[in-house]
């Protein structure tokens, strides 16, 4: 079987699949049996209010926690019990709420780290030579991300936002097939927003990979996502695009209306 191209990826193979998933703390069912997809070039939002079991699916996604049940595929392939490393490998790009990015270094160097990490060598390959590629790529997402008069600042000399911006460039250093976006907006200037709103556009675009973004920031997730899942108490409330789920009645009144 030919392999098809990357950007015309039959439509009936997600890139993520979950199904069954299930992860009890004690007697807490925190996510109780939530499936979905997410195809190839979409960009999948999760929301919910606190609780409901979003940051759990999360971790599960990202290889941190094993669920009790359940299976996560990547592009067809079993990866529910694999780590984070494993994942990053094959393709799964990721950011946290928490800022990953190494203070000391300059941001190009951040840059070419995270994409050593996904080589596998990240300490014996600090920095690599100028033929492997790595540079021009950070180069390139280095203007992509509008960071170009900070790239030889030290990334904890800048502003919360500008970290910010270098976490998430970090990300899609290695061209990622899927990226897990935790909380991007989390602490973010407002005016901010909207620039990475653009940026995620644009990158979804340019390196027709498939996002996951779990967010607070409804405004955000609408305006960004092609489809939305709402959890509520480890349960799926509804899945479907921005419109519908603004005017699904049980999302408005179990979320919305609060």
């Amino acid at each position: 079987m030919s392999h098809p191209q990357h950007h015309t990826r039959p439509q009936e193979a997600p890139v993520l699949k979950v199904t069954g998933l299930k992860k009890a703390y004690g007697a807490i069912q925190a996510v109780g049996g939530v499936s979905f997809e997410v195809q190839p070039g979409e960009i999948f939002g999760v929301i919910g209010p606190n609780g409901s079991g979003k940051t759990t699916l999360f971790n599960s996604m990202l290889g941190q926690i094993t669920p009790d049940a359940g299976r996560i595929e990547l592009n067809g392939e079993d990866v529910t019990d694999l780590g984070p490393l494993e994942l990053n490998r094959r393709g799964v790009g990721r950011t946290f709420q928490s800022l990953q990015v190494f203070g000391k270094m300059s941001v190009r160097d951040n840059l070419l780290v995270a994409a050593q990490e996904h080589q596998g060598s990240m300490f014996s390959r600090m920095f690599a030579p100028s033929d492997s590629g790595l540079g021009a790529k950070a180069d390139a997402l280095i203007d992509q991300f509008h960071i170009r008069h900070v790239a030889d600042k030290k990334a904890g000399e800048l502003s919360y936002g500008q970290q910010k911006l270098v976490d998430i460039a970090m990300a899609f250093m290695s061209e990622p097939d899927l990226v897990l976006l935790d909380e991007p907006c989390a602490g973010v200037n407002p005016s901010l927003v909207g620039s990475i709103s653009t940026l995620l556009k644009e990158l979804n675009r340019s390196q027709q990979g498939s996002f996951v973004v779990i967010e607070h920031n409804m405004d955000f997730v609408m305006n960004l996502c092609h489809r939305v899942m709402v959890m509520v108490e480890g349960q799926v409330m509804a899945i479907g695009t921005p419109e519908q789920i603004r005017n699904n009645r049980q999302v408005l009144d179990a979320y919305l209306g609060n």
